[in-house]
């Protein structure tokens, strides 16, 4: 049976605590970062399909330490922000739209927190319910521990090469954070490929093995 095609929304949201209900999503930023057919991954510029929302929040609670991250005015999102349905519908559309007849994956890094939120929203607010369906996600944290060969704790940034960094800063921007984290899921995705050291064929990290599995070359 054929396959379909993936397509890559790099996702990041701001929120004013925690978890989802007691506390709200203030901001969601989306980009488009590629696409995948199962043989090759076409990547996208990140900047160029975006969708970016500002959000009333849905309860009188908050966190002042997760409120002060972001630098939102949470009164003025009181006054001005959009709807949640309003936001999450159209964001649905966005996506789906965006998607035509490939399959939308949410990717986040972290995954946990941005997929909570935005499945938690999407789930109540918008009409349709996820365009990611309930499990249609990638952990940019795993994946590059799994080409790595590190534990997922070891999976951090400030130990990642810099060739897969993205040059722009994180700002707590949810737009331009998620626009930052496609760049580096770009190069993840393209991590080695077409390099002559053996140990990078399909993009593997060096000591991958002969078969693909993470570890040392077996010797003799």
């Amino acid at each position: 049976m054929r396959q379909r095609t993936d397509i890559y929304f790099s996702a990041d949201i701001e929120a004013d605590g925690p978890v989802p209900g007691p506390y709200s999503m203030l901001s969601l930023g989306l980009a488009v970062a590629g696409s995948f057919d199962g043989l090759v991954f076409t990547p996208a510029d990140p900047a160029e399909r975006t969708f970016y929302a500002e959000l009333k929040p849905i309860s009188p609670d908050f966190d002042a330490e997760a409120l002060a991250v972001s630098g939102l005015d949470r009164e003025l999102l009181a006054r001005q922000g959009r709807e949640p349905a309003e936001a999450m519908t159209e964001a649905a559309r966005w996506v789906r739209g965006a998607a035509g007849r490939m399959s939308p994956v949410f990717v986040a890094y972290p995954l946990g927190f941005d997929w909570m939120w935005c499945y938690w929203y999407f789930t109540r607010f918008a009409a349709g319910g996820s365009p990611f369906g309930h499990s249609r996600c990638l952990d940019l944290k795993t994946l590059y521990a799994a080409r790595a060969g590190v534990p997922v704790t070891g999976a951090v940034k400030r130990a990642m090469p810099a060739e897969l960094l993205s040059s722009r800063p994180h700002t707590h921007h949810a737009l331009d954070d998620a626009i930052e984290q496609a760049e580096l899921f770009i190069n993840l995705m393209t991590w080695g490929v077409g390099r002559p050291d053996p140990d990078r064929r399909a993009g593997l990290p060096p000591g991958a093995g002969p078969e693909g599995s993470i570890g040392p070359t077996p010797i003799g």
